[in-house]
């Protein structure tokens, strides 16, 4: 077993709802105490309260705005600070946008890379050390089915997710001999408020979506099977190899339809 649950500690980012929520909720279930982050204090709180009542376990709430450079650093040493040894990273936190070039505010497609890539990339790397030391631990990074092929109007979102793949899959090849999983989960589409706060409130109303639920499970699944990855779903599992044997430009003009934005009437 590469990772303890009962009386360990695991943290998780973008906690305050959707998917981050439910994985504190299945940690949880599991025995493991948290440390859970994100912007929203009141939501963390409530959170962490519902925790303890279900399970009775601990919970540290440290809010952080990951889209500032310099918070993954002080969330890590925050964590330090407190005496907790990481047995589990969720790096869950991620931003999304899909829209036309001319809709696009550049300053928001730099947080979401600070988001999806850097904080993410910053927060694995300051934990992964200690685990190995151990020999013992996990990170479980948040990707995408979007991971497996370029998505036009979700450009920069899409690409993250390659980023989040493939560097999490580089590191699984140099942990998970020493005890350590480094994996990537795949979601597909999700019923939370994601699409909501990405430009495209009405998607979940128009695609067949998994539950946060069903998607955590998921998961949880493949870090105990040592996975480099896990696609959640076996559609979006299918999907994941179709787009393979498609060329890459076949695939790039059959993603338009999907997020291209409708002409203003």
């Amino acid at each position: 077993m590469t990772v303890t649950y009962a009386e360990r500690w695991g943290v998780v980012t973008g906690a305050s709802s959707g998917i981050g929520a439910e994985f504190a909720r299945q940690l949880a279930g599991r025995g493991m105490h948290l440390v859970l982050t994100a912007r929203r204090e009141d939501e963390l709180k409530q959170l962490a309260e519902e925790l303890y009542t279900a399970h009775g376990t601990k919970t540290e709430v440290i809010t952080a705005d990951l889209a500032n450079p310099t918070e993954p650093q002080r969330l890590f040493d925050e964590i330090k600070q407190r005496g907790i040894e990481v047995e589990l990273l969720v790096n869950n936190a991620g931003i999304g946008f899909a829209g036309a070039i001319e809709q696009t505010d550049v300053s928001r497609m730099m947080e979401l890379i600070q988001v999806n890539i850097a904080a993410l990339t910053e927060l694995t790397y300051l934990v992964l050390p200690e685990m190995l030391s151990r020999k013992a631990g996990g990170v479980i990074n948040v990707a995408s089915v979007a991971a497996f092929q370029p998505v036009a109007y979700n450009g920069v979102y899409s690409a993250s997710k390659a980023y989040v793949l493939h560097f999490s899959e580089s590191l699984w090849a140099e942990t998970h001999q020493r005890g350590v999983i480094v994996m990537a989960l795949c979601p597909g589409t999700t019923a939370t408020n994601f699409f909501n706060v990405s430009g495209v409130p009405h998607w979940l109303e128009k695609h067949p979506s998994q539950t946060a639920d069903a998607v955590v499970r998921a998961g949880l699944t493949g870090l105990d099977k040592r996975r480099q990855y896990y696609v959640s779903g076996r559609k979006n599992y299918l999907l994941s190899l179709l787009v393979r044997l498609a060329t890459r430009a076949t695939v790039v003009k059959g993603s338009i339809k999907y997020f291209k934005p409708k002409k203003q009437k």
